[in-house]
């Protein structure tokens, strides 16, 4: 039941919870999901919940979509957020959860919020509760659940993915604001967004404190005031693999200009640029080699170079030795050559050093055969064919 006060805590909510879609139909984007044919509209539509998991980037509907779900479902809802609730509170809500479904066979979902942020001994208190059914459990997270959920709570949940929205969606969200936006300024603000609608909502309340008239806006204004907008970029989550994975496999495929715009994505990000660097001095050595013998060597002068003049001057060193890795012919035959040669020395006897490579200082060690080549293999016995460069 609402308080008589609640009409002060609604006129300080932040618009994107004031449009807070309440229904199905109002919700945007997901179709795959939610659309006429989407697996979670047939649940909800049916009411047969299951546990779930639901995985996506900021601002693609996951806590709306469990508000939706809360408004259509004749379970009792409880919300809770891995941020700053714990076991305890787990406990009491599940305690309840039991009461319910013995004396009034009245089901229970439970929606935590950030479930990424629970420590494994908290992921597990859930299992036995949800083995028993006795909450359904829905779960949102922004990092990837293979590495951030424990097995054992997957193998009991669905896990859905949430797609980033599109441009066309994020401009959709704006139209319901009903603020007479010029088109210019609505197209700038959802590409700024970056897929992310609780940005692009933000981004209107931040020009409605700062112009008396949005119908007025231009775009030069709005670019003005939001100088700077940070990229989706976390340097110990999935984007910060995804990125370099991405730099990586651009400059193996040669495309110098997907490398050298996925190099900037990363510096523009706020990686760290030695970082970078010591990738693509990576790349020099294992996926250039023999093939082109100057990267290796311009690379480390690049990263030398970034660790002298700083940022932003050094960028364009970096950005330089991206650009020839991309460009230079590769070949990973000395990558390929190591590993066999530590494969062999893993899996075969650690033989000693043939008698013809070793030092003679003294007279006794000649006596006995030091240093005294006579067509004998330089490798051990067993391994006198291998050819491990050709």
């Amino acid at each position: 039941m609402d308080s008589l006060f609640q009409h002060n805590l609604a006129q300080h909510q932040p618009l994107a919870e004031q449009l807070r879609p309440s229904t199905l139909a109002q919700f945007v984007g997901q179709a795959k999901l939610v659309g006429n044919t989407g697996s979670i509209r047939r649940l909800i539509e049916q009411d047969q919940l299951l546990s779930m998991i639901f995985w996506g980037p900021p601002g693609s509907g996951k806590t709306t979509l469990a508000h939706v779900i809360a408004q259509a479902s004749q379970a009792k809802f409880v919300t809770l957020s891995a941020v700053t609730a714990g076991v305890k509170e787990l406990r009491d809500i599940t305690s309840q959860a039991k009461t319910d479904k013995e004396l009034h066979a009245k089901r229970t979902v439970v929606f935590i919020d950030e479930i990424h942020r629970w420590n494994k001994a908290q992921q597990d208190s859930l299992l036995p509760f949800i083995e028993q059914g006795i909450i359904t459990l829905i779960g949102a997270t922004t990092e990837n659940p293979s590495f951030e959920l424990n097995s054992a709570l997957l193998s009991r949940c669905q896990v859905f993915v949430f797609e980033r929205l599109t441009t066309a969606d994020i401009t959709t969200i704006i139209s319901h604001t009903k603020l007479s936006l010029p088109t210019e300024v609505v197209g700038l603000i959802a590409n700024m967004a970056d897929g992310d609608a609780r940005v692009a909502l933000n981004t209107i309340e931040l020009l409605q404190k700062n112009f008396t008239d949005v119908s007025q806006l231009t775009h030069s204004q709005v670019k003005d005031i939001l100088t700077k907008v940070a990229l989706r970029y976390d340097k110990a989550g999935e984007e910060h693999y995804n990125l370099i994975s991405a730099l990586h496999k651009t400059m193996r495929a040669s495309d110098v200009n997907a490398a050298l715009y996925w190099c900037g994505r990363m510096l523009n990000s706020g990686e760290d640029p030695l970082y970078v660097m010591r990738r693509v001095v990576e790349f020099a050595s294992e996926d250039i080699g023999l093939a082109d013998a100057q990267a290796l060597s311009l690379c480390v002068a690049a990263y030398q170079t970034v660790h002298f003049l700083g940022m932003p001057e050094g960028q364009y060193a970096i950005f330089q030795a991206v650009a020839y890795c991309a460009q230079a012919p590769k070949s990973r035959v000395v990558y390929q050559a190591a590993q066999q040669v530590l494969s062999d020395i893993r899996e075969t006897e650690a033989a000693p050093v043939p008698m013809h490579l070793r030092n003679a200082p003294t007279t006794l060690m000649k006596q006995v055969g030091y240093g005294q080549h006579q067509g004998q293999s330089n490798l051990p016995e067993q391994l006198t064919q291998r050819q491990y460069l050709e």
